[in-house]
């Protein structure tokens, strides 16, 4: 972990500040989200998974298993054993891709898609409890940066398993 000349204890002491280290912080906030979040999903069939899965699924055209797995950063494994609990519960349905019958897409359902809105509201009220320092322009900025870092490290996971192969 780096920090700047401007994170670190002032003095002769050049070990970076703990509250200024990137690591540090993300850990702590992934760590409070994680805890506020699990309770919020608890009675969702799949938890966290199984919410991320929902809303990739909310907007857009259905995408096959696979193009889902990769979306949310799932094995199709683990993605497959997901989609049947879920469609068990009725919140998904799966059908086969007119493009290529041998794949199939994922559809939420209007019970899905219920469970989806009952469950952002949950996961609102807890965000807000994380983020109670912050007012609404900060909360937004927030959320915004940590959009574009994932989508970063996203892009860079995936060029790095296509680079293992």
């Amino acid at each position: 972990m780096s920090a700047t000349t401007s994170d670190r204890h002032s003095g002769e002491d050049s070990r970076p500040a703990l509250d200024a280290d990137l690591g540090w912080a993300i850990r702590m906030v992934s760590s409070a989200f994680r805890r506020v979040a699990t309770e919020s999903v608890a009675d969702l069939p799949g938890g966290a998974r199984a919410y991320l899965v929902l809303v990739a699924l909310a907007d857009g055209d259905p995408p096959t298993q696979l193009a889902l797995a990769k979306a949310v950063s799932l094995d199709r494994t683990v993605m497959t054993y997901l989609l049947d609990d879920l469609e068990v519960h009725g919140l998904v349905t799966r059908r086969p891709d007119p493009r290529d019958r041998r794949a199939r897409q994922v559809l939420l359902t209007d019970t899905g898609r219920t469970r989806l809105g009952q469950v952002r509201e949950n996961l609102a009220t807890a965000e807000a409890q994380l983020l109670v320092d912050l007012d609404e322009r900060e909360a937004h900025q927030v959320r915004s940066l940590l959009a574009r870092v994932a989508q970063t490290a996203q892009s860079s996971s995936a060029a790095s398993a296509e680079s293992d192969c």
